[in-house]
């Protein structure tokens, strides 16, 4: 069963990707037409470069937006899942963010020291510290609030388009992690 026949955007579209169902369950995307198969050596033909060029624009996007807030991309990321959940264990932090204790060590330090969070060992087990957001790091979520709304509005995708990329991320994440 096709799932939809054509990505439209403001402007011109160089592709159009065409999936079905029974694709994405097998956890494989077909090339569209026209589109090389395999085994080309053009930039252009790169999906890795297409991710990688995308995922500079968009945090160099957020960059001037993130200033207001005194936060760093990484540290708007940690910020998020606290906003989600007030009180984690780092490492179940660093399972959400696909990032290693000796990645996230710092960037909590920072923000405990600019106020935004606190750190603190769980009585029940003193081996695990859990993150729990100060008065600050709760208040900043208001002024956060701007910061998807400016992002969709700079991406210019329609929800149906965000939803999609999302899911087609996630599946090229989840198989290249299996492998």
């Amino acid at each position: 069963m096709l799932v939809f026949d054509s990505v439209e955007r403001t402007g011109t579209l160089d592709s159009v990707i065409a999936m079905d169902r029974t694709a994405l369950g097998s956890r494989t995307v077909s090339p569209a037409p026209g589109e090389p198969s395999e085994g080309s050596l053009l930039l252009d033909d790169q999906l890795c470069f297409a991710l990688y060029a995308a995922s500079r624009a968009v945090t160099a996007r957020y960059r001037p937006l993130l200033d207001e807030l005194g936060l760093t991309y990484p540290q708007y990321l940690v910020m998020l899942v606290l906003w989600e959940r007030d009180s984690i264990s780092v490492r179940d932090l660093g399972v959400s963010l696909q990032l290693e204790s000796s990645t996230l060590s710092p960037l909590l330090k920072r923000l405990e020291g600019n106020g935004l969070l606190r750190r603190e060992r769980r009585a029940e087990d003193e081996r695990s510290v859990a993150i729990r957001l100060t008065e600050a790091g709760a208040a900043l979520r208001e002024r956060a609030l701007a910061v998807p709304l400016a992002i969709g509005d700079a991406m210019g995708l329609t929800p149906e388009q965000d939803a999609l990329a999302k899911q087609l991320l996630r599946l090229i994440t989840a198989n290249v992690s299996e492998r």
